[in-house]
């Protein structure tokens, strides 16, 4: 008898699912031949863009709307071809997705989801925009997107440590208050200073957050006392110490810092370039 009860209520339920699934299509199908021959005009056109924490106009809704026009010609609603409107603009460089349905009241729904650069590269004389993903797009005529300015021969390879590199920065006041671009030169990663007297050489994209800690406390304990102009170059790539290139007109000197109780940075100051030097 329990499990006759049983097979019955999973019998009574399977029933109103199977119900309520074929009134939902009824009503959809029904909705959608309804809506089917019903002219397409500008109210009939919903178009989200923007949908994102930061804000990007690469693509503006009068570029959507002029495309949508292009793949339904007869501007009824049943001649829309979405996958093919979809696939279109899917494939605009600025687009990193894109959603196109109709609802039940015969709205042509178009949500844009946008590329927002994480920085933007001139590499070789060529400059474009890099994104999250590390996918290039091209710069716009109209609209300029405020990002990390990077120049030189930066690899594919690369971008993903350098968005690494940058989310950091901006993540940091203090390093956002002081970098606001990065070079690559002879192999060696740059960070462009604020005040734009000197560069910090930080070399390969590697343990970033001990060499930033090292140039801060270098900041912090031993820069602040400086004249702005005194330093050409802080380089922070060497392991626990910091060594400094020296404009003209200003005398070496040697200073040690400590980071931390159990390791030392040693910073080197003089006009010589910093590979040429013997640092103890």
């Amino acid at each position: 008898k329990k499990l006759g009860r049983k097979f019955m209520k999973n019998k009574w339920r399977i029933l109103k699912i199977f119900v309520t699934v074929v009134i939902f299509g009824f009503l959809l199908s029904f909705s959608l031949k309804r809506f089917n021959d019903r002219k397409i005009d500008e109210q009939s056109i919903i178009v989200k863009l923007n949908d994102s924490s930061s804000p990007v106009y690469f693509v503006d809704e009068k570029d959507i709307r002029t495309i949508v026009e292009r793949y339904n010609s007869t501007k009824k609603v049943g001649d829309v071809d979405i996958p093919s409107l979809e696939k279109k603009l899917n494939e605009l460089p600025a687009v990193d997705s894109a959603n196109v349905y109709l609802n039940l009241n015969g709205k042509l729904n178009v949500d844009i989801k946008q590329r927002v650069p994480v920085f933007r590269l001139n590499n070789g004389g060529k400059g474009f925009y890099v994104d999250k993903k590390g996918i290039e797009f091209p710069i716009s005529k109209t609209y300029s997107h405020p990002c990390m300015l990077v120049s030189g021969d930066v690899k594919k390879k690369e971008y993903k440590k350098l968005i690494e590199l940058i989310e950091k920065i901006n993540k940091d006041s203090f390093c956002k208050n002081f970098f606001v671009g990065i070079t690559k030169e002879n192999g060696n990663f740059n960070l462009a200073t604020s005040d734009g007297n000197y560069k910090v050489e930080i070399g390969d994209l590697d343990r970033i957050d001990f060499k930033v800690k090292g140039f801060k406390t270098f900041v912090e304990k031993y820069l602040v006392y400086q004249a702005p102009e005194k330093y050409s170059k802080i380089s922070v790539k060497y392991d626990n110490q910091i060594v400094t290139t020296l404009n003209s007109g200003y005398k070496p000197e040697e200073d040690s810092l400590q980071t931390n109780e159990q390791t030392p940075i040693n910073t080197v100051t003089g006009t010589q370039k910093p590979e040429e030097k013997t640092i103890n």
